[in-house]
This record gives structure tokens, sequence and C-alpha cells, in this order.
């Protein structure tokens, strides 16, 4: 029996890639104005999200996880096909939507009792989260048996690492991400926070005096992770998210390949942050998530 990769929409992967890759996404929500919830991506396209957090920056908007039985719409579908189903969903420490999909699998339980349905918590977020998933649909593809796949997924995920910077503090002070009193500082030395995300959740790490100082710090963030790891950047898939600023992605993809010294481009994909994350981070994320390769 075949099984089904299926993941919420904070992996914010390409719906192309995702439909090519066989893995079925169950959409977040957003809203800014706490009352009209869209579908990301669906109903609401993720360029004209990060557009009118630009236009009005004084806008906050806010998401909304699946519910239950959007999970259980993805997960009929999977089982009526007679196929088991691994589900990833974002770190359980930034949102509930672990718990919408376990419910979803309550509510299959009677109907098909042969179809296994395992949950698992990424304990990472955003296009790290899709690595994840790009890696569990690669095991697929590749026949690996279905409780070895959760083995080696649930052995891999604490690899996952995300470190990045953001424009401002304003949108993590808003949404309670960290202390007013570390926002309100950040702001009047106009600084850029560094963030590091791992085991689930995020930890300060530092501050740099402009936006390229910041990049250099992200990059020397992932040189020294490596360095401690022992291993090589081979053994790891590698990525960029990005916010509004595809072209800073660019600049920042180079500057990575040079102090890491790679040669192809294709080693360190671009994925734009979708608004599952950018509610929190504002318009202008960006970072490197680095996670070991399944095989």
């Amino acid at each position: 029996m075949s099984y089904r990769i299926i993941s919420d929409g904070s992996c914010d992967l390409p719906p192309e890639l995702a439909e090519k890759q066989g893995i079925s996404v169950v959409p977040f929500y957003v809203s800014f104005d706490d009352k009209v919830y869209k579908r990301e991506i669906a109903e609401f396209g993720i360029r004209d999200f990060y557009q009118k957090m630009v236009d009005e920056p004084g806008v906050y908007p806010k998401s909304s996880m699946p519910t239950a039985p959007d999970f259980a719409k993805a997960f009929t579908a999977a089982a009526a096909a007679g196929e088991d189903i691994i589900c990833i969903c974002i770190t359980t420490k930034f949102s509930g939507s672990m718990q919408s999909a376990l419910l979803a699998k309550e509510m299959l339980a009677e109907k098909y009792p042969n179809i296994r349905i395992t949950v698992i918590d990424a304990m990472v977020n955003t296009v790290l989260q899709g690595i994840y998933v790009l890696e569990a649909a690669r095991l697929c593809r590749a026949g690996t048996d279905y409780d070895k796949a959760i083995e080696r997924l649930l052995a891999m995920r604490a690899s996952g690492r995300i470190f990045f910077t953001i424009g401002s503090m304003d949108y993590l002070q808003h949404g309670g991400r960290i202390g007013k009193l570390a926002g309100r500082v950040a702001s009047m030395l106009s600084v850029r926070p560094l963030i590091t995300l791992k085991e689930g959740e995020i930890f300060p790490s530092g501050i740099a005096r402009n936006r390229q100082a910041s990049r250099a710090r992200v990059i020397d963030m992932l040189q020294r992770y490596l360095k401690e790891t022992g291993r090589k950047a081979e053994e790891f898939t590698i990525c960029i998210g990005y916010g509004f600023s595809r072209e800073e992605a660019v600049i920042f993809r180079r500057e990575i390949m040079t102090a890491l010294n790679l040669v192809e481009e294709a080693c360190l994909p671009l994925y734009q942050i979708g608004a599952t994350i950018a509610v929190h981070t504002g318009p202008y994320p960006i970072g490197v998530g680095i996670m070991e390769k399944a095989f």
C-alpha cells in the first residue's frame, strides 16, 4: 500500500511543486480586518498579501489555522484511494494546526479503520517545513516502507535550523512573539534583529546595524552550525526563504554560495515565505533553512 504526504500551508511550497511531488497542502487562512478570513494562495495570493502589508504598514494581518474538517477532506481523498497518510504540521509552539489534524484522524477512524494516519510535528515552519515535506515525498517515491519513513523523518527533524533576519521588530512585538521592551529598544536603535528557530521555538541571536550586515551575520550563523555538526554542506538540504523582495534573495544566494564555495544555484533554492509566518515577521524577512537529507 502506498502512502500520501500531506502538510498544512505553513510549508510554503509553490503549488505547482507540491502538485508535481504528489503533496497535498491544507491551507491556513489570513485576514487583514480580523473578520473576513481567506484561504492563503487559493483565495488570497501571497504576492497580493505582501503588497498590502507594504502599502498599509500600520495594519497587522492575522492568520488562522486549518480546521479539522479541512484536514479531514484531504485525508478522505487519500484514504478513499487506499493510501496511508503521513501528515506534517507546523511546530506546535506556533500553532494548533497539528491538533486539528489529530481531530481529523479521529473523524476518519470509523470509516477507514485500515488506513494508517501519522501526524508529525515538524518542529519547524515556513520554507524549512517545505524542505522537510519534500524529503518525506522523496522517501515515498523511493519506495521506503511506511514505518521506516516515519522513523527517518522523526530522526532527521532535530537537525532543522532557520537563521533569519527581519526588517523591524514591529510585527513580532505586535504578535507577542517577543517582549515589548525588546521591541521598543530595537526600534529606537534602528537595529536589525537576528533570530534562530530550532526545536520548535525562536531564539534571539544578536543584532546588526544594517541589512547587509544582518545578511552577513545570518551566513556566519549558518557556517558556525555546519562547523558544530562536523559535516559538509552537501549532507544537508539548504534553502533560502524571502518575503517581499526576490531581488534581495538572489543577492543573498550569491553571498551564501561564495561563503560555502557552492557552484550550482540549484543547491540553494529560493522559496517565498508565506502569510502564515509573514504575519509575525512583516514584509521583509530573509533567511536560510537547513536540515539533513533523508538519504
